[in-house]
């Protein structure tokens, strides 16, 4: 910016967006000064490199206002969990399911976790089981993201929200 340009020739843009040509960057500086504003090099990589005439205070300002905007506008997505148990009550089942609706309608992803204690181990077609039908309550607001997978005694699986 200004007295930071180093190189000998550059394309310059006015402040109004018209092509002034390429020029040395002291003739370039002097049009900017002229008009009260500053010499941004927009371009670097360019041959030659390309600078306009700007107010950079102005320029700084609707950059970081344009920033803000789309931070505001951007959404978190948090992972919720579920813990069951094979052996759940229809009851305890039908809450669970709820509550996952919940978190999907807020548009987050829920991980639902199996989780397998002692003995229970050589049940594991009844957790598939569940699994599936856990899968199949929550279809209308959700989508399976990753399918039942058994990690030692836990079973997981995430479910997304369906885009609107």
């Amino acid at each position: 910016m200004n007295e930071d340009i180093r190189e000998p020739q550059i394309r310059v843009v006015g402040s109004d967006g018209e092509q002034l040509g390429v020029m040395s960057s002291e003739e370039a500086l002097r049009k900017a000064y002229d008009e009260g504003l500053d010499l941004v090099m927009m371009a670097p990589q360019a041959t030659p490199p390309v600078c306009k005439i700007m107010d950079y205070g102005k320029y700084r300002f609707e950059r970081d206002k344009k920033e803000k905007e789309a931070r505001k506008k951007q959404q978190v997505v948090e992972v919720k969990e579920i813990q069951l148990s094979y052996r759940i009550d229809t009851h305890d089942f039908e809450t669970k399911v709820k509550h996952a609706l919940r978190f999907l309608g807020e548009g987050n992803k829920v991980r639902v976790v199996l989780r397998f204690r002692g003995r229970e181990m050589s049940h594991l077609t009844m957790g598939a089981e569940l699994m599936t039908r856990f899968e199949e309550a929550c279809a209308e607001v959700g989508s399976v993201d990753k399918k039942p997978v058994l990690d030692g005694r836990l079973m997981t699986m995430i479910v997304a929200p369906i885009k609107k």
